[in-house]
């Protein structure tokens, strides 16, 4: 008589608890998309005045990162420092971990360590890329 009760019981848990409608968390975050133009760097002492692994805001930059770096007019739009960018013809996700000169505008800049050779063969493209912002956000493209 218990077993059978502990059976029933379970049963109606169970059931009940797959009715239920699971309300699911809402991100506080959406992925806006921009059209700029992208050339692709490296951290090499000729490249730069500075310390060739060390970018604007500090980070050290290591062959292998997906990082990024933004013209200052991106900064705007909301693609700071650590922002998670998708890039047309890439897979996963970079960082925004650097900054480009002020002359540059619409513009980002794709890491990639001490390979001239690939940086060199990727040249300019213009590329659609995803960045992830707040949703309250009052920056728009």
């Amino acid at each position: 008589m218990i077993k059978r009760f502990l059976i029933l019981l379970t049963l109606a848990l169970i059931f009940s608890c797959s009715n239920k409608k699971v309300k699911k968390e809402e991100s506080p975050y959406v992925w806006k998309t921009h059209s700029v133009r992208a050339t692709a760097y490296n951290s090499l002492a000729y490249q730069t005045s500075l310390q060739p692994t060390i970018a604007a805001w500090g980070d050290s930059l290591k062959p292998g990162d997906k990082y990024i770096a933004v013209s200052n007019d991106l900064l705007k739009l909301g693609l700071d420092r650590n922002t998670e960018v998708k890039l047309e013809g890439f897979s996963g996700t970079f960082l925004v971990k650097d900054k480009m000169h002020s002359k540059w505008r619409n513009r980002i800049d794709i890491y990639m360590g001490v390979d001239v050779d690939k940086a060199i063969e990727y040249g300019v493209k213009k590329i659609n890329i995803q960045y992830k912002t707040l949703k309250d956000s009052l920056k728009t493209p």
